[in-house]
């Protein structure tokens, strides 16, 4: 699955649960109303009945079915990136200008995690971590 799709199902599932919810549904509604809009209001539908049980998952502590929700998601998304690989840029945009955003810190720190981008060309040499990083010797 692609990084982008695993990190925006789960930025999804994790806005369900924030003030800010109907703006990070509207936005996910919305790029089914651009790629398939014979879809959209079920989303819409599907988002707000998974909203239920996100909360309530938050309630009891219940960590697995929250990201058995999530997985449900990234699926979801990962479908339309199938049918066309133009979409990545687009639950790209969709993850960074509408759903981080939203997040607590905490959410946004946990969600960050899962996406590292780098390029290089040329010599150049590129270091991802994940937390500290030492490098020695050139």
């Amino acid at each position: 699955m692609d990084p982008m799709v695993t990190a925006a199902g789960t930025a999804v599932v994790s806005a369900m649960a924030t003030s800010a919810w109907e703006q990070a549904r509207d936005a996910v509604v919305a790029l089914w109303r651009r790629w398939r809009p014979e879809r959209a209001e079920q989303v819409g539908a599907d988002l707000e009945a998974v909203r239920a049980e996100v909360l309530e998952a938050r309630r009891a502590g219940d960590d697995e079915a929250e990201r058995a929700l999530a997985g449900a998601w990234q699926s979801e998304l990962q479908r339309l990136v199938r049918e066309d690989a133009s979409m990545v840029a687009e639950v790209r945009r969709l993850l960074e200008e509408r759903l981080v955003p939203v997040l607590p810190v905490e959410e946004r720190t946990r969600i960050g995690k899962l996406v590292m981008k780098a390029e290089a060309s040329g010599h150049a040499r590129v270091f991802q971590a994940g937390r500290d990083q030492h490098i020695t010797g050139s």
